[in-house]
């Protein structure tokens, strides 16, 4: 189907849905391979110190549940941070590693979707002067550098670690800034068919978060594929539940294109992690993976009408990529940057 003409600027420029930040850019696109994950509780989301607050939280959920009775409080993994790790080898790859702690859909109601959202964030000047500080002066050698990411305002610390060989870039603030948010990780893919155009789907306006939007297919990994339903008290191989979510990052984005387009698995390449977004409004975070499908437009659009997820979307859309520069005016904020981001891929690639 052909993209719909683009919204005007000054509608794009009145919606701050549509706005967003860049957490983590890794434009080479990385393999599995250069992604990993580190699972822990330290990451799970901390009790805002406001007891009123964190009673709202309850009182919206009980609110949506009056509303909807098959609401579901499923387990999701958190977003906690993320460090990119350059190895001292000869190739000087880079690899990538997510922090990922666990929530529930009911407190990302109850603090992402509250519209008391912001009073949930820890302001900037206490991060920087209580939290930033006393983290510097721990480390044994540090690079005393403080730079601003230019596609991100992240503020960002360049350390070495003198107990390995590898540099750590470490995002400093967002986990911080978002502590006491249930912020699970959702997940979006860009996804080129057999003659690169991109996917993007137009959300039902059945739906409650941004109705009739555009979007890239994506949703969350979930913790029950692989049969986490909380932290356990004694882990014995921490190494090996890392990977497993590692790889249910990877996995999990396979499912959700196969679920939200029709198109089978077998079609799509092994995707590769180019970063995590979230949209300023709500805070929301969003891993972003490249994929090829080795489908015509036609070929996905008549699959699309067989595809299991007919609830969340209504139509699909195979774009060029300035028809999708016009739709994404009509965005969410984490799905205008993981376009963000596949613009950064592109980049990276034509400098090759």
């Amino acid at each position: 189907m052909a993209a719909p003409g683009p919204a005007t600027a000054s509608a794009a420029a009145a919606d701050p849905g549509t706005a967003y930040k860049l957490l983590l850019s890794c434009p080479t696109g990385l393999p599995r391979s250069r992604v990993s994950v580190k699972f822990d509780k330290i990451f799970d989301r901390i009790p805002h110190p406001d007891a009123a607050l964190e009673e709202s939280i309850s009182e919206i959920w009980n609110q949506r549940i009056e509303q909807n009775p098959t609401l579901y409080n499923g387990t999701k993994f958190r977003y906690g941070g993320s460090a990119l790790h350059y190895k001292d080898d000869l190739d000087q790859e880079y690899c990538a590693s997510l922090h990922l702690g666990l929530t529930d859909y009911r407190t990302f109601v109850g603090t992402n979707l509250n519209p008391l959202w912001e009073k949930f964030l820890v302001p900037s000047e206490v991060y920087l002067s209580g939290v930033l500080k006393p983290k510097c002066e721990s480390l044994h050698r540090i690079i005393r550098m403080i730079c601003l990411d230019q596609n991100s305002s992240t503020i960002r610390m360049v350390c070495l670690d003198e107990n390995s060989s590898s540099f750590n870039l470490i995002g400093v603030d967002d986990s911080v800034h978002c502590q006491h948010m249930s912020n699970p990780l959702g997940n979006g893919a860009i996804v080129e068919t057999s003659y690169e155009k991109i996917i993007v789907l137009q959300r039902s306006y059945n739906v409650g978060e941004f109705p009739g939007y555009f979007v890239f297919p994506g949703g969350h990994s979930e913790p029950q594929e692989i049969g986490i339903i909380g932290h356990q008290a004694h882990e014995d191989d921490l190494a090996h539940l890392n990977k497993r979510v590692s790889q249910e990052m990877f996995e999990g984005i396979i499912r959700e294109v196969v679920e939200e387009t029709g198109v089978p698995a077998g079609s799509l390449t092994d995707p590769v992690f180019i970063g995590v977004s979230h949209r300023e409004m709500n805070v929301r975070p969003t891993a972003f993976f490249f994929t090829k499908c080795d489908i015509d437009s036609s070929g996905v659009n008549e699959l699309y009408s067989r595809a299991q997820d007919g609830y969340e979307s209504t139509k699909l859309y195979a774009v060029s990529v300035d028809e999708l520069q016009g739709m994404s005016q009509r965005m969410p904020g984490c799905h205008n940057g993981g376009f963000a981001l596949y613009e950064l891929m592109r980049k990276a690639c034509k400098s090759l």
